[in-house]
Formats: structure tokens, C-alpha cells, sequence
């Protein structure tokens, strides 16, 4: 996968993040290493053409 640029903050003991092309798809992890394959699974999910109407956010 390219490098993408996403956004994060941590809630209590939880990670919580999304990609910058996606930000109203969110997924959240236990450490932060968890929330980047969370991510990754999510950007591979998003970019399957499986998802109607798929909001972005361009540039």
C-alpha cells in the first residue's frame, strides 16, 4: 500500500483515527500499531468498489 495520510488522537485506552481521503470512515485500536492495520484493512475496504456512494475528501 502507498503511504496515506491519516488523522489520530487517543480516547481513554483507545486509539481513534481515520485516513484524510476518508474522514468519515473511522476505525479505532487498542495501541497505536493496531490502529495502522485497522487503517490499512479499512483503506483496502474502501478502494474495493464494494462500498455504494463512498465519501471523500479531495484536495
Amino acid at each position: 500500500m502507498e503511504k496515506k495520510k491519516f488523522v489520530y488522537y487517543q480516547e481513554e485506552d483507545m486509539w481513534i483515527g481515520w485516513l484524510e481521503e476518508f474522514p468519515d470512515y473511522r476505525t479505532q485500536g487498542g495501541t497505536l500499531e493496531e490502529l495502522e492495520e485497522n487503517l490499512k484493512d479499512i483503506y483496502e475496504e474502501l478502494t474495493s468498489d464494494r462500498i455504494p456512494r463512498l465519501h471523500r475528501q479531495a484536495t
